[in-house]
């Protein structure tokens, strides 16, 4: 597997920062960010809002070629500048063998790459791009109906995938059925990179969790995790909780 991955770290070039002092560099995860290896399958960015994971997934991805809104490397428009600078700072360590393709999803611009796909085939010539995604366009779709059409229809083997909280529109049944199709692309020879909250995806076996907290970034468990623990503790006494949550 370690002959398919690629990538195999990220890195701060803290000799480059002039000051720790503003954002993106006052983030706890990036101020003390030194070497982060990605597991060669499957890597997950967990923390609360604000922690750093997307700032430092969109990062990444940028660092590697993809559009900052998201999409395939083949995407290049801008609806709002609205990523950091911090792909400027990153040295990212590439595997010998590059992904035949690859994606960067953001859930809260998805829209505009579903509007964009749509623009570039209202043009002249070629097969339409919708034709890779199920030939329906994905404004026709729910979010989570979309979104599993791109897993399931766009995404392929031998790829490298950066995505920023999948789970948002997606039942947790709906979570099941991406961690299988995960997992096929896995067995693929695909490399995976996400944030996210979920506890079913992070549960995913033998990936790699890295916890994002106001001392930095720590690899830990699924089990670990507050997202897993504070689901966990819910569902086995819901009403406990409830009336502990809502008494006067």
């Amino acid at each position: 597997m370690l002959a398919s991955q690629f990538v195999f770290h990220l890195e701060l070039q803290r000799d480059k920062v002039e000051t720790f002092d503003r954002y993106p560099f006052n983030l706890p995860a990036v101020h003390t960010l030194d070497r982060l290896t990605l597991h060669p399958k499957v890597t997950f960015f967990v923390g609360e809002n604000g922690s750093g994971k997307s700032t430092l997934l969109e990062a990444l991805a940028v660092s590697l070629g993809f559009n900052a809104e998201g999409g395939s490397r083949n995407f290049n428009f801008g609806t709002r500048a609205s990523h950091s600078v911090l792909h400027d700072y990153l040295r990212v360590a590439k595997g010998v063998k590059r992904p035949r393709d690859g994606w960067f999803l953001r859930a809260e611009s998805f829209f505009n790459v579903a509007t964009e796909i749509e623009r570039l085939d209202e043009g002249p010539g070629g097969d339409p791009i919708i034709a890779a995604y199920g030939g329906r366009s994905l404004h026709e779709q729910s979010h989570g109906e979309s979104f599993l059409k791109l897993l399931n229809e766009r995404f392929g083997g031998r790829s490298l995938f950066i995505l920023d909280e999948p789970e948002v529109a997606l039942s947790p049944r709906r979570q099941l059925d991406a961690l299988e199709r995960l997992h096929a692309l896995v067995r693929q020879d695909s490399q995976f990179v996400i944030a996210t909250h979920s506890p079913i995806l992070m549960a995913y076996p033998d990936a790699w969790v890295y916890r994002f907290d106001a001392d930095g970034i720590h690899r830990v468990g699924c089990e670990d995790t507050e997202h897993f623990r504070v689901m966990r503790d819910f569902m086995a006494d819901p009403q406990h909780r409830l009336r502990d949550l809502l008494a006067d």
